[in-house]
């Protein structure tokens, strides 16, 4: 992957666990698009070992439905992590944030090198697991631009230590 194909980390903006509460049911941000780019799919693949030639071989993968390559899904969800630095603030007083996992996570339609994606985040529940920790359940659709069904929906579990 190529650093100039992700946005830019900026400073995130930081809100209170008040206005982070206040936000349940509504939408965080959206991210910036990334470009998807033959170079990061063959990167990952080299990366993860998954060199199926759906992703890395155009010439047969011209032959499938998919009417060539198209990027893993996991290299897909693994944008997630910049998508949400760039679209979601972050909470004020937390020592640190743990990915949790997802549920429901549903890969829905194939992301081609050449296209561009986004992330769009909407907070959906906070749990208060100790006086220290939050688990915050987001619910999360990458977006492909130019296509009405999106890559991904997923709802994606964190959890926030306060500190």
């Amino acid at each position: 992957m190529l650093e100039a194909e992700l946005p830019a980390a900026g400073p995130r903006r930081a809100i209170s666990l008040a206005d982070y509460k206040a936000s349940v049911g509504r939408e965080l941000g959206v991210s910036a698009w990334i470009d998807v780019t033959q170079e990061m799919v063959n990167g990952f693949a080299d990366l993860t070992h998954d060199r199926q030639f759906i992703h890395i071989d155009p010439a047969r993968a011209a032959e499938t439905p998919f009417g060539g390559t198209v990027a893993h899904g996991f290299l897909t969800l693994s944008l997630l992590s910049v998508m949400a630095y760039d679209a979601v603030p972050s909470l004020e007083g937390s020592a640190m944030g743990v990915n949790y996992g997802f549920e429901r996570l549903r890969f829905v339609s194939p992301v081609r090198p050449g296209s561009r994606v986004r992330g769009r985040f909407a907070l959906t529940e906070i749990t208060e697991r100790s006086p220290t920790e939050l688990m915050l359940r987001v619910s999360v659709t990458v977006e492909i631009d130019g296509q009405a069904k999106p890559a991904i929906v997923a709802d994606w579990l964190t959890l926030r230590v306060l500190g």
